[in-house]
């Protein structure tokens, strides 16, 4: 595969490893995309179309001199749990008044 969609690839690779189909279900990531698309998170079916959009502009003679640039700097982080503390990132913990 092309360098232009590998972090994309590696994105929908993570998404799959933590969605409720894999870790939950313990259907095979492949499985997962094949068989039970709509129970995956809207993020993962995202990723995979742009995924398919990404492999598609390999093919695309018209980007061809512009470059394939659907996907070249992406990466996915999981969701955090809302039961978790903020991180000192967050404007709830720069702000203590609050």
């Amino acid at each position: 595969m092309a360098s232009s969609c590998q972090a994309l690839f590696a994105a929908l690779k993570d998404c799959l490893m933590h969605s409720d189909c894999v870790v939950k279900q313990k259907h095979l990531p492949s499985e997962c995309l094949k068989e039970h698309l709509n129970e995956l998170p809207e993020q993962c079916q995202s990723l995979r179309k742009a995924q398919f959009e990404c492999k598609r502009g390999m093919l695309d003679m018209r980007k061809r001199f512009r470059g394939n640039i659907v996907g070249s700097s992406f990466e996915y982080t999981p969701a955090k749990d809302s039961t978790t503390t903020p991180s000192p990132t967050t404007p709830a913990a720069l702000n203590p008044e609050s």
